[in-house]
């Protein structure tokens, strides 16, 4: 019998299409809904395949750039950027509707993500949409995060994130993509990162320092080369040292 358990999540619906391949593996799922790539029937796709498999759906809001992918900040009005990110995930919530499924949480994508762990201004945003929506949802946040502070501080519930195909620097921001060894492409690598976490509640940084770090939920990025592959091997390990995923 399982003693603990583990939720992967990867994020979906982004323009790969291997998300048959990786549903079977995964506990929760991201959904991209239009901000940096995404559309009403990729989403119904994804969402189909979620109900099929048992995978808990999350909305994947991003700034509204499709062309750098949602990975570069945006200089938008706190207004603006509400607004966005709200309609994003209202057009997720229409397709659900649709499907007879529930939405489940939100995670930020790309350059959102980062900036609202420390920036107070992009992390209010985001806490105030999730107000607005008034629905039983979990946000998907990092450790010791300026939006996992101002969540718990309104009421919101969370669910700490930690990633399991990227370093992490001193601070526990992720390394950046335009940084050598931002990825994790070794299957054994991506197991002994996560299960350093799991086991001892440490993360080994890109200068191989121990920090302390909590998680519930392990992301493995879908657009990564090598994920399905990360995922299964994951799974299967996870399992063998007595996590079950879920």
């Amino acid at each position: 019998m399982c003693s603990k358990t583990v939720d992967i999540n990867v994020d979906v619906g982004e323009g790969i299409g291997n998300e048959i391949l990786l549903m079977p593996y995964i506990a929760s799922c991201n959904i991209a809904c239009g901000g940096h790539a995404g559309t009403f029937e990729s989403m119904q796709n994804v969402v189909k395949l979620a109900k099929q498999y048992r995978v808990k759906i999350g909305a994947h809001p991003s700034f509204p750039d499709k062309e750098h992918f949602g990975r570069q900040p945006m200089e938008m009005s706190s207004a603006a950027l509400f607004s966005s990110i709200k309609n994003q995930i209202e057009d997720l919530i229409k397709v659900l509707n649709r499907e007879n499924a529930l939405l489940h949480h939100v995670k930020p994508h790309g350059a959102l993500y980062n900036l609202a762990a420390v920036n107070k201004r992009i992390a209010s945003v985001i806490i105030e949409v999730m107000k607005s929506l008034a629905l039983p949802i979990k946000l998907y946040v990092p450790y010791k995060s300026v939006i996992a502070d101002l969540a718990l501080k309104e009421n919101i519930q969370i669910t700490y994130e930690a990633f399991a195909d990227r370093n992490y620097n001193e601070d526990l921001t992720l390394v950046s993509r335009s940084e050598p060894h931002a990825l994790i492409e070794d299957v054994n690598l991506v197991f002994d990162h996560v299960f350093r976490m799991v086991s001892t509640q440490k993360v080994k940084t890109i200068k191989n320092t121990e920090l302390d770090i909590e998680a519930a939920t392990f992301c493995v990025h879908g657009d990564n080369p090598k994920a399905v592959d990360l995922i299964k091997n994951l799974k299967r390990k996870l399992e063998l040292n007595g996590y079950e995923i879920r």
